[in-house]
């Protein structure tokens, strides 16, 4: 049996490929929609990806699966779990508790694990050529190593109202009558790492097993003691702020995301067409550099979205690809730069892009306000916004601002005041250089702290 992590540092999000090496079949569990990784290493292995599965209607990325079954002709299984309200309204053959599905010496179980989505399915894997009983279990949302996975999106992202505490009541249940009941040498691979908005605590260690999680994850002394309140006020208690981009990927992935089929690769595009389009508005420009170099100077209405690992995030918290029609051009020192960030963008449905340039020169020129720390006390503020996450802001934030997170702030715009400066500050000043480009767009007058919070308690 061949079973392959492949990982997002972008989203802290896991999928696998799971695969038969006597029969040459393999199937993918979670898969994102920038897919080429997949045919490559199935390719590699000498194998075909004959299913592809998930295991959840995901919030917090685009999922792949119709994306990797177009390009492949492989079968789709999803859950059949959770209701009425939380079926998939795509074709596929639906998974209910304890089905199976057979490649080769491999079986996949599926148990029906529900608490972070009342859909939730887990894989539980045998390796037929080895033994009959299960060795692996592929738990999605569900057990993260050293963490569970939240149930309180369903109200934070998804529009639920107090759904939580139902979800939280079928975690516990979950934790007693599956994962508990499973040899403690069961491996556990989970859906996400350290990072992911999915849970409060999440390890970076890649796997674990029942046991090390039954002895040692801070759920373990609740189950058994039998204590489901007590779990149930721990796991609440101080979850973070959840992105509002994940209510669209919910919305979509229950739908079905829509099939890119193959994509012509990014190409440079001519300055002068740029001006035209940027002036037409019928472009959106994104700066990928990083804030330091973006605050020297950058395009006039531009997006701030840096290159690296968090370009699906951060762009998420910035476009809006339902109301954002007009295609991104992105700031890229060459076509494998562009395509990469490309690959990331797709990841949360932001697919409209226009191609890449490599320089700003010539394009219209804007220059970001700042506001030192110490000028902060004098400056007419409308208001001070605090676009890291609430915990961070709990745990120290600057006299009378009023918190938001970056993830949140285009989605909460009543919040804000209709007239006057807004001064925003994040914890060094990244993400704060990403929303505050995001409000300019959508028409505010902003200025940013320079240094954020880590400078202004510098300077107290």
């Amino acid at each position: 049996m061949l079973i392959e992590r492949i990982y997002d540092e972008d989203l802290s999000q896991a999928s696998y490929l799971i695969g038969c090496q006597a029969k040459g079949e393999a199937i993918v569990v979670d898969a994102r929609r920038d897919i080429a990784g997949y045919l490559d290493l199935a390719a590699a292995n000498g194998m075909k990806i004959v299913a592809v599965t998930e295991t959840h209607i995901h919030a917090d990325f685009l999922s792949g699966t119709r994306e990797l079954a177009a390009a492949t002709g492989a079968a789709i299984y999803v859950s059949g779990e959770g209701g009425p309200d939380w079926q998939y309204d795509f074709d596929g053959e639906r998974l209910h508790d304890l089905d199976t599905v057979k490649l080769g010496n491999i079986t996949v179980q599926a148990l029906h694990t529900p608490g972070h989505t009342p859909e939730h399915l887990s894989f539980l894997i045998t390796d037929g050529a080895f033994s009959d009983q299960p060795g692996y279990l592929l738990s999605g949302d569900f057990i993260f190593s050293g963490d569970l996975g939240r149930p309180d999106l369903l109200d934070e992202a998804a529009g639920g109202v107090d759904t939580r505490f139902a979800g939280a009541k079928q975690l516990f249940a979950s934790l007693r009558d599956k994962f508990l009941t499973l040899p403690d040498y069961v491996q556990v691979h989970p859906g996400h790492g350290a990072g992911s908005a999915c849970g409060k605590a999440l390890g970076a260690i890649p796997s674990s097993t029942v046991g090390y999680e039954r002895r040692y994850a801070w759920w373990g002394p609740y189950l058994e003691n039998n204590d489901e309140q007590g779990f149930i006020d721990e796991l609440l208690d101080g979850q973070p702020d959840a992105h509002a981009y994940f209510g669209r990927m919910k919305r979509q992935n229950r739908q079905g995301p829509a099939v890119m089929g193959e994509r012509v690769p990014l190409q440079e595009l001519a300055t002068d067409d740029v001006v035209s389009d940027l002036a037409a508005d019928r472009a959106i420009f994104v700066d990928t550099r990083s804030n330091a170099r973006v605050h020297e100077g950058t395009v006039a209405g531009s997006l701030n979205i840096p290159a690296g690992k968090s370009v699906a995030s951060f762009g998420a918290w910035v476009v809006d690809p339902e109301k954002d029609r007009s295609p991104l051009v992105l700031l890229a020192d060459g076509q494998e730069q562009a395509q990469e960030m490309w690959d990331h963008l797709v990841r949360v449905g932001i697919d409209n892009v226009a191609g890449y340039v490599t320089s700003i020169d010539g394009l219209p020129e804007f220059t970001p306000s700042l506001v030192q720390p110490s000028e902060l006390p004098e400056f007419d503020a409308a208001m001070v916004l605090d676009v890291r996450n609430r915990t961070e802001h709990s745990a120290g934030h600057i006299p009378g601002s009023h918190q938001l997170s970056g993830g949140r702030v285009l989605w909460h715009l009543e919040e804000l005041p209709e007239n006057g400066t807004i001064v925003t500050y994040c914890q060094s000043g990244v993400r704060n250089s990403v929303a505050a480009s995001g409000l300019r767009r959508a028409g505010y007058d902003v200025v940013e702290l320079d240094g954020s919070y880590a400078a202004w308690v510098a300077q107290q």
